[in-house]
């Protein structure tokens, strides 16, 4: 099982899920997103697959659903996607483009932009959540000080990443399970239950804010179910 993070967070962000998918014997990677271009983001994934023998549950959450759906295409060891309140692009649509598409998100309100050197010169930006809006944004019902920890410890991402089209839409190949958080503020939950039916994706619900760090239990029940189906 590969685990892949979103925006803001890093592969800590899978510590009780990772606890309980090995406990049931599985073995699991949480790579370290880039967060700079989709398209690399995915070719790095892509990389990580390679590496791994065997049949591969590959897991995205947030922005990470689209990484894992240009990852996975054509990587014929991948049976299943399971996305944790999380993107899941067309062909040609950015993860800006789906959040726009239904109300509900605060995380443009709830971010600030600063600036990175780029390799070829100048200056690109990235997004950050602010330091005192980062629990009620994005770690609703995580314990004050780990939320605090996750705010200073938080992953930038660039501005450029989410408005970049996806190049492949792996899930119209490969059977695909979802997680909509119905409190979620940073993709409207309406978007994800929608992208989850376009997706035609076998989908449970739960009350949370984004599922992997405030409710570990259900996230790994949705990927152990996808893993049971497809063995």
């Amino acid at each position: 099982m590969v685990l892949v993070h979103g925006a803001f967070a890093d592969a800590s962000s899978w510590a009780g899920v990772v606890g309980r998918l090995q406990r049931q014997g599985h073995h699991v990677l949480a790579p370290a997103l880039p967060l700079r271009g989709l398209t690399s983001d995915a070719a790095y994934i892509r990389s990580v697959l390679d590496s791994v023998p065997g049949p591969i549950v590959l897991v995205g959450h947030s922005y990470g659903g689209s990484v894992i759906s240009v990852a996975a295409a054509r990587a014929s060891r991948v049976k299943a996607l399971a996305y944790v309140a999380a993107f899941v692009p067309d062909v040609g649509e950015s993860a800006l483009e789906l959040t726009a598409k239904y109300p509900g998100s605060t995380l443009a309100q709830a971010t600030s932009t600063q600036y990175y050197p780029l390799p070829e010169g100048g200056q690109g930006e990235e997004l950050v959540i602010k330091k005192e809006l980062f629990r009620q944004q994005f770690a609703d019902g995580v314990p004050a000080t780990t939320a605090q920890v996750m705010a200073v410890g938080q992953r930038p991402i660039a501005l450029a990443t989410l408005q970049e089209k996806a190049g492949a839409a792996a899930w119209r190949e490969i059977p695909s399970w979802y997680l909509v958080a119905t409190r979620d503020r940073n993709i409207p939950p309406a978007a994800e239950q929608w992208m989850a039916e376009r997706a035609h994706a076998r989908t449970v619900k739960v009350r949370a804010p984004c599922g992997a760090v405030s409710d570990p239990a259900p996230v790994a029940e949705l990927i152990l179910r996808a893993a049971r189906s497809v063995r």
